[in-house]
């Protein structure tokens, strides 16, 4: 039997590969997509003055853009030339469908077989239960995409007609709809500002706030709504999802209406109209865009400490959003009432939740506590900032969320980094991550003896 080198070298490669587990992999091609946004960003073209952004601003740039999260440490409008903005915007595009999805899609389009491996990544960046119908799944997907953001577009390009004029206004009718359908948060406003200027811009307002909503929800969400088109038959998945947003954004919004009414800096001086559109739209904002209608700055510590919860917490579960997901939070809270009730089991709607998910929602919440204050102790040595700005910088970048107080742009290089790898790790999924870190063992071949300890 013969058996060249080069047959050897394949199966090598396919053997080294295969260690490479989809989570792994998921991680690596964020990273590589990083990278070559990276060297885009710092193109001499990409920028209006000619002058490339050093490594580490455009790294920042380039990792916000990909993980859509819309921190920014330049100006986007004032900064980067058509060319760069539009570099942005297809980034903000492959980090909200996900790089393994558009790969699928040009795969089918040249008519190509997809592989298991690639169905187990899409099941992993999408946090999809299984497998079954995933190719169905990722067409829904892209047709679901250019629906919704091209009607966005539509509206805003309409809107801002009048104000930037044709052919402007449909290119930031279409830039806007893009980052805020994948909840990234960039704009093109200018000095900072994101749309402040429009707080009580009825359309603007709502159609931002409701590509935000949509795209944060989670696409196989609606995929599901499609199919069933009846509340009651819908999965748990999906009704937990929608009712817990549905509560999140009206308590947020009561919240910061409340907190707020009064406060000069913020919506004190608009009219009763205004001031619950911006309390709503800085309600949906955290969970996780980047716009904002306010300046964040003024808000009260207060609103700033119900900010910080709704970023932690974050959108739905397969869909552009960050946080640790409303499933995982109601899920926690489920367990919790549940535990002091007394009851060995947690049920909602006629279904028990299996213990290990409950498991898997504790150990994300546990793990992404543990990022989060893990790096913002690292900001505490090389920043110099208050604690509640620090903390609201580290969140906003956990949760891919893109809002500030106004210290991205003052933060140190050390501090670009940090908040860099965080932004990564809150796209890519802090379970994710450690899967992809950790070593391929789920048996276990011996259970040691039990023993109770005391608790409490």
């Amino acid at each position: 039997m013969h058996f060249s080198l080069k047959r050897a070298k394949e199966l090598y490669h396919d053997v080294k590969w295969k260690r490479i587990n989809p989570a792994q992999t998921l991680a690596l091609g964020f990273f590589f997509l990083i990278i070559i946004g990276t060297l885009l960003l710092m193109l001499p073209f990409a920028t209006k003055d000619r002058h490339h952004l050093d490594f580490i601003d455009a790294l920042f740039e380039a990792t916000s853009a990909i993980c859509v999260t819309g921190l920014i440490v330049v100006d986007t409008e004032t900064t980067f030339t058509l060319f760069g903005q539009i570099v942005l915007m297809i980034l903000i595009q492959i980090g909200g469908l996900g790089f393994m999805s558009l790969g699928i899609l040009i795969a089918l389009f040249l008519g190509k077989n997809i592989g298991l491996k690639r169905r187990l990544l899409i099941q992993e960046s999408w946090n999809l239960l299984s497998i079954g119908g995933i190719i169905k799944v990722v067409k829904f997907v892209f047709r679901f995409t250019i629906i919704i953001e091209g009607i966005g577009a539509i509206i805003l390009a309409i809107r801002w007609g009048g104000e930037y004029g044709f052919p402007l206004s449909i290119y930031y009718g279409i830039f806007h709809s893009i980052s805020a359908f994948n909840n990234a948060g960039f704009d093109l406003m200018g000095h900072f500002q994101s749309v402040t200027k429009y707080a009580g811009d009825f359309t603007i307002i709502l159609t931002l706030s409701s590509l935000l909503i949509i795209g944060g929800i989670g696409y196989t969400v609606f995929l599901d709504v499609v199919k069933k088109k009846s509340i009651k038959k819908l999965s748990l998945h999906s009704k937990i999802v929608l009712l817990t947003t549905l509560i999140l954004n009206v308590l947020g919004t009561l919240l910061i209406f409340t907190l707020e009414y009064h406060n000069p800096g913020t919506i004190g001086d608009y009219s009763l109209k205004d001031k619950i559109l911006s309390s709503y739209f800085q309600a949906v904002v955290p969970r996780t865009a980047g716009f904002n209608a306010v300046n964040m700055s003024e808000l009260t510590l207060s609103s700033q400490f119900i900010t910080i919860i709704l970023m932690f917490i974050g959108g739905g579960s397969g869909g552009t959003a960050g946080g640790i997901k409303v499933t995982t939070f109601a899920i926690i809270l489920l367990a919790v009432w549940n535990h002091i009730r007394g009851h060995s089991d947690v049920n909602i709607m006629e279904r028990r939740i299996p213990k290990d998910l409950i498991y898997k929602a504790f150990t994300i919440t546990v793990y992404s506590v543990s990022i989060v204050l893990l790096i913002l102790f690292i900001l505490t040595l090389t920043e110099k900032a208050p604690m509640n700005v620090l903390l609201f910088e580290v969140v906003s970048a956990f949760g891919t969320v893109g809002i500030s107080l106004g210290l991205t742009p003052e933060l140190s290089d050390v501090g670009k980094v940090v908040i860099s790898i965080l932004m990564f790790m809150g796209r890519v999924g802090p379970l994710t991550i450690a899967f992809a870190l950790a070593k391929a063992n789920n048996t276990q071949p011996y259970k040691y003896p039990e023993e109770r300890i005391m608790l409490g």
